[in-house]
């Protein structure tokens, strides 16, 4: 029976409709006018997606199994694993910096607003730099290894990304002076359309959006920041507001006519737990041991992917220019 109720516990967690039935329970339904309850209102809602997504795939267009599988097992491994690491170093971070910001912000609307394009910056740092440090990549890789894009998604980080992305936009807010209160609602809201963007063609074929395509970071730009055609290749680093990936030339629309390939560029097992989650980091391990001399051992740690001590170099940054100057 105890079995049972762990996994019931699990379920209801993962549904996130754990702290909407204490209020029901409660009989306080006033409780849903504060911002906690707003936010269990709103918890459900990726996770009910996903559900749906999956069963809509099922019906129409056979979804790739194989993802939703692999990711609901690093999704169970994740929550053994890293549960509280990332709560952890975003404590940690607040203590240590807070005494070092310049100034404080208030709880204004301008302010939050400022405070979300600050958040912004520290996830475009978080990000790019996932992209282009290879050390830095084994942990970001097996959001990418997925074949097929979905809500699951989502769910498919190594277990110390979340801490090394949390510590770096967390310690950007802080020392630009945004509140902790604030901070925590910033997150609130980008982990939940950091997780809508993660939506299939199953359930939005065409995601730009219309207008909003120009003014915002919808689906569509992810599902681009997610391919691997060349023209795609470390792309559209942004969460919500694009607005960093115009400052530093990262932007990219998807364009009509192109059909984008999901996945990484090495070639895996995206079917295997082991590959998807530790691929990268065996990879990684025999270009160590293969590389002549410390320098350059030290250098695939740090280099982007595709770098190698033969000058043969393969980074998305090579890949992309060369398509860019021969289509």
């Amino acid at each position: 029976m105890e079995i049972l109720s762990i996994l019931l516990e699990e379920l209801l967690g993962f549904l996130g409709i754990t702290q909407v039935l204490e209020i029901l329970k409660s009989g306080d339904y006033s409780a849903f006018r504060t911002y906690d309850g707003i936010a269990s209102l709103i918890y459900p809602i990726i996770p009910l997606l996903l559900l749906l997504e999956l069963v809509v795939g099922l019906i129409y267009k056979k979804p790739q199994i194989k993802v939703y599988k692999v990711n609901f097992l690093i999704y169970i491994f994740n929550r053994f694993v890293g549960r509280f690491i990332s709560i952890a170093m975003v404590a940690f971070c607040i203590g240590l910096f807070s005494a070092y910001a310049p100034f404080k912000t208030s709880n204004t609307w301008y302010w939050f607003l400022y405070a979300y394009v600050v958040w912004e910056f520290g996830h475009f740092i978080y990000h790019y730099l996932g992209h282009k440090v290879r050390l830095f990549w084994c942990l970001h890789s097996t959001h990418h290894a997925p074949e097929e894009m979905n809500l699951s998604v989502t769910h498919a980080h190594f277990f110390l990304e979340a801490p090394y992305a949390d510590t770096i936009r967390t310690t950007v807010c802080i020392l630009a002076g945004v509140q902790p209160e604030m901070l925590f609602t910033v997150m609130f809201i980008d982990g939940t359309y950091g997780a809508f963007i993660h939506i299939g063609e199953n359930m939005i074929k065409d995601a730009r959006f219309g207008f909003l395509n120009k003014l915002m970071l919808t689906p569509s730009h992810h599902r681009v920041h997610h391919a691997r055609n060349p023209l795609y290749m470390d792309t559209n680093f942004c969460n919500l507001l694009n607005i960093w990936d115009k400052v530093f030339g990262t932007y990219q629309e998807e364009q009509r006519g192109v059909e984008t390939e999901y996945g990484i560029t090495r070639k895996m097992d995206s079917g295997s737990f082991m590959d998807v989650y530790f691929g990268e980091i065996v990879a990684l391990a025999k270009d160590v041991a293969r590389a002549p001399g410390i320098a350059n051992k030290i250098r695939y740690l740090i280099m982007p992917p595709g770098w190698s001590h033969t000058g043969e170099h393969k980074t998305a940054k090579l890949v992309r220019r060369a398509y860019l100057e021969n289509r």
